[in-house]
C-alpha cells in the first residue's frame, strides 16, 4: 500500500534513506551520508514523502514539487517492483517529473531510462561525482475530435 508518510515514521524513513545510500553509492565516502542524515530527516518534513507499507514500511519516494529526491527500497525487498509502484504512483498525478542520478549508479540509471526518463543535462555534485539530470513528461489526455 502506498500512502503519505506520517510524522512517527520519520526515523524509519531516515534509516531506509541512509541504508539505501550506503548500499547504492559505495563510490562516495560513507561519512557523507551519515553526516547528512539529520539534515535530510528535517527535509522530509518539508517534502512529500510517500511510503510503501505492506504492512511494514519497506520503501519510500521523496518528492519536492515535480522533483524526485529519491526512491529507496530496503535491499531485501528489491526486485519485487516496489520502486516501480512508487514511481507509477507519482506518474498518475504529475505531467512532468525530474531527478538527478549518479552515472556510477547504473542500476538506477537503467531503471529511469526504462521508465521514459531522458537525460537533459550532465553535472557534478558536491562530491565531484558525475550525475545526470533526467526528465519524464507524461502524455496529455486530450480528447480526440473527428473532422
Amino acid at each position: 500500500m502506498i500512502r503519505k508518510m506520517n510524522l512517527k515514521e520519520v526515523d524509519r524513513v531516515g534509516n531506509i534513506w541512509l541504508r539505501g545510500n550506503l548500499e547504492a553509492h559505495d563510490f562516495i565516502d560513507s561519512n557523507f551520508w551519515i553526516d547528512n542524515q539529520a539534515a535530510v530527516k528535517q527535509q522530509f518534513l518539508k517534502a512529500e514523502i510517500y511510503v510503501y507499507a505492506n504492512p511494514d514500511l519497506v520503501g519510500f519516494v521523496g518528492l519536492q514539487g515535480d522533483y524526485i529526491a529519491g526512491i529507496f527500497v530496503l535491499k531485501q525487498y528489491q526486485g519485487q517492483h516496489i520502486g516501480q509502484q512508487l514511481l507509477d504512483y507519482l506518474k498518475k498525478y504529475h505531467q512532468k517529473l525530474e531527478l538527478d542520478v549518479y552515472e556510477k549508479n547504473q542500476s538506477a540509471l537503467r531503471f529511469y531510462l526504462r521508465n521514459g526518463f531522458t537525460e537533459s543535462k550532465i553535472g557534478f555534485d558536491e562530491n565531484e561525482e558525475k550525475e545526470f539530470h533526467m526528465i519524464w513528461r507524461g502524455i496529455k489526455n486530450e480528447s480526440m475530435v473527428d473532422n
